[in-house]
């Protein structure tokens, strides 16, 4: 038996979950998400929990009974709590400006860059004035939503619009991500001998 697939579900105050043609759908205080899941996995709703069976233990159904837990798990989370992520922006000079649904930011190129939040995605940017202690953070976006998979999409396609360089670390990372960085190039001390 899958350690993850065999755990129930349980569906916490005000989250409702429905199941039929292999569509789980989930509604909760954040809003309603719906998925497709593989039709070789039975989903069972009762007593307030979600079960997932599987019919056979091939290793085709072992793996999928896990995954589709996890799914399943992922869409209850995310309409009852919801999720976040958090990017930080290092760079002198560079900043984020939220108009509604759209990021402007100016990322060290000679133009704007533009990125718009897919829906169901919403963004709250704080910036920082530089203090001494850290001048180059000069910026934090944090993502929400409900959609976990969604949400990990776009902080991805964000972070990708200027990666952080190894030398200063300059450009966007994930809250908490530590960058590698290189030593830079040395002057070389010129010996007379």
């Amino acid at each position: 038996m899958s350690r993850i697939g065999k755990d129930p579900i349980p569906l916490p105050a005000g989250v409702a979950a429905e199941f039929s043609n292999h569509q789980l759908t989930v509604k909760g205080p954040r809003g309603e998400l719906s998925r497709r899941l593989p039709e070789a996995i039975e989903i069972v709703i009762e007593n307030n929990n979600i079960l997932v069976q599987r019919p056979s233990d091939s290793k085709e159904h072992r793996s999928l009974h896990g995954l589709t837990r996890s799914l399943a798990a992922n869409m209850v989370h995310g309409v009852s709590q919801g999720y976040l992520r958090a990017l930080e922006l290092y760079g002198v000079g560079f900043r984020v400006q939220q108009q509604g649904q759209r990021l402007t930011m100016q990322l060290g190129f000679s133009h704007p860059v533009i990125f718009d939040l897919p829906e169901g995605i919403s963004a709250q940017v704080e910036t920082f004035v530089p203090t001494g202690e850290n001048d180059y953070l000069s910026c934090r976006v944090a993502l929400i939503g409900i959609d976990k998979e969604l949400l990990g999409q776009t902080a991805a396609r964000l972070r990708a619009t200027r990666k952080p360089e190894p030398y200063k670390g300059k450009g966007f990372r994930y809250q908490g991500e530590r960058i590698r960085r290189k030593a830079g190039k040395v002057a070389q001390t010129a010996t007379v001998g």
